[in-house]
C-alpha cells in the first residue's frame, strides 16, 4: 500500500491499479484531495504494468460533495473560490487510462462531478445520485454542465438540474449514468472484475481508442469550468445562497428572495 496524501491510496491487483480516498463521515473533498487523487493518476499513467484504474472511497457513502472552505456540513464554502480546485479537477480528465468508478451511498453535487471522471460507473444498489446545487442556490461545477450532457443527453441533464431530483442506483442505470448496477455487497468485486477485463486489452489499443473518444474533452472541461466558477462566485455572494445552505441543513424548502 502507497500513501500518495493523507487519505488517499494506491493498490494494485493484477494489471489494475485501486486509487482508493477516505474523509470519513462523508467523503468531503478538498483542493488538496482533488491534487491528491490527480497525483496518484498521472503516477499510474508512468507505471507500464497498471492497464486500467479503480476510484473507489471508504465508507457508506462515495462522496457527499465539495467543501471549498475545509468545513463540512453544507459540501459548500461560503464566498469561496473554486477555482484551483476546478484546475486541479481538470487534470483529473487528463489522465490516460481508463478509470471505472465504484460508487456506494450518496454522490451528490460534486460527488456526482467526481463520479463522472471516470469512463464507467458501477453502482451499488443503495447508491444515489443528484446534482442538487438549485436546492443550495448555486450553479453546478467540477465541470458537470459540460460532461453530464455527454454522456446521459441534454433533457435528462436539464432534469437532473433543474429539479435537484435524487436518482436510485436503478433510475441512474435507465438514463445511462452508470452502466451495472450491484448488491452493495458486490459492488467491490464487480467493479474490480469490470476493471480487470479492461486490462486484459493490449494497452497501446485501449489508450488509443480512449484518447480519441476522449479527444478535447479535457479542455472542453477546462473552459467550461472558468463558467461554472464565475457563476458559483457570484452566487455565493447571494442571499438565496445563505438560505440555500440553511434550508438544507433544516430540511426544508428554501424560501427564496431572488437576490
Amino acid at each position: 500500500m502507497k500513501t500518495v496524501f493523507d487519505g488517499v491510496t494506491i493498490t494494485t491487483q493484477d494489471a489494475v491499479a485501486i486509487v482508493s480516498f477516505s474523509r470519513p463521515p462523508l467523503n468531503y473533498f478538498d483542493v488538496d484531495l482533488i491534487n491528491a487523487l490527480a497525483d496518484a493518476l498521472e503516477e499510474i499513467d508512468r507505471t507500464d504494468d497498471l492497464r486500467a484504474v479503480l476510484l473507489r472511497s471508504e465508507g457508506k457513502v462515495f462522496c457527499a460533495g465539495a467543501s471549498f472552505s475545509g468545513r463540512e456540513g453544507s459540501g459548500q464554502g461560503e464566498l469561496a473560490d473554486p477555482g484551483d480546485l476546478y484546475r486541479q479537477a481538470v487534470r483529473l480528465f487528463r489522465t490516460r487510462k481508463p478509470i471505472v468508478v465504484a460508487v456506494q451511498g450518496a454522490a451528490i453535487g460534486g460527488g456526482l462531478g467526481l463520479a463522472m471522471v471516470g469512463d464507467f460507473r458501477i453502482a451499488a444498489e443503495d447508491a444515489r445520485f443528484a446534482g442538487n446545487f438549485v436546492k443550495i442556490g448555486i450553479h453546478p461545477g467540477f465541470g458537470l454542465t459540460h460532461i453530464l450532457p455527454r454522456v446521459i443527453g441534454h433533457q435528462n441533464t436539464a432534469k437532473l438540474f433543474y429539479t435537484g431530483r435524487r436518482y436510485t442506483g436503478a433510475e441512474a442505470a435507465t438514463m445511462g449514468l452508470v452502466d451495472e448496477v450491484v448488491p452493495a455487497e458486490h459492488l467491490a468485486e464487480a467493479a474490480l472484475a469490470f476493471a480487470a477485463e479492461i486490462a486484459e486489452g493490449a494497452p497501446l489499443a485501449v489508450e488509443a481508442t480512449r484518447a480519441t473518444l476522449r479527444h478535447g474533452l479535457a479542455d472542453a472541461v477546462a473552459a467550461q469550468t472558468e463558467r461554472e466558477c464565475r457563476e458559483q462566485i457570484a452566487l455565493f455572494a447571494s442571499a438565496d445562497f445563505k438560505e440555500g445552505v440553511q434550508a438544507v441543513a433544516e430540511r426544508r424548502p428554501g424560501r427564496w428572495q431572488r437576490r
